[in-house]
């Protein structure tokens, strides 16, 4: 079996996964574009506007909030991708989706999905000026060498977290969590 055929026998499909319970009061899709699978596997990321409300500066995949109008969590992950950073949704690839996580501040259920995408040079991907600063990769080896679990402090409240620092860009709490179900699911760096 092929790379590419053997992704979705890691992952959940997206009715089980949404199937499983998790806090939070407001759910949110986030999408997982993975790049270059199997042989150089990589992931899309965003940096967010240090200017936001909410999250601002932060590391994050794609993916917002569900709208009403969106027909599943899968559509607001695409949407999400699509708005943020101009990733047709017809350039994606569902190949599964993970556990949901929570957030604890901010009280969300985040759904992650992860689609195939082609090489991000060919994809014509450009950030929204009003919410993301910039698009970043990262190859999945990269981000397993460079894993720590630290001591945060957010709002006041000590969290034990995994972090991921790559070229001064640091990913930290729920984006963390993704990411590390989905290195463990590829057995990247095993």
């Amino acid at each position: 079996m092929n790379g590419a055929q053997d992704l979705p026998r890691r992952l959940l499909t997206p009715v089980d996964a949404l199937a499983i319970e998790s806090r939070g009061g407001t759910d949110a899709a986030v999408l997982l574009a993975l790049y270059g699978w199997p042989e150089e596997p990589g992931l899309i990321f965003t940096e967010r506007r240090a200017d936001l409300r909410s999250h601002a500066g932060e590391i994050s995949f794609p993916g917002g909030r569900h709208d009403e109008a969106d027909a599943d969590l899968v559509a607001t992950a695409l949407r999400e991708a699509e708005e943020e950073i101009a990733l047709a949704p017809a350039a994606v690839e569902l190949a599964g989706a993970l556990p949901p996580v929570s957030t604890f501040v901010t009280g969300y259920r985040v759904h992650p999905f992860v689609g195939l995408v082609p090489e991000p040079g060919e994809l014509g991907l450009e950030p929204n000026p009003s919410e993301v600063e910039t698009v970043l990769t990262f190859s999945l080896q990269v981000l397993q060498e460079n894993y720590e679990m630290r001591r945060l402090v957010r709002r006041g409240t000590a969290i034990h977290t995994p972090t991921y620092e790559v070229e001064g860009n640091f990913i930290w709490g729920a984006t963390a969590r993704i990411l590390g179900d989905l290195l463990s699911r590829l057995q990247i760096g095993a």
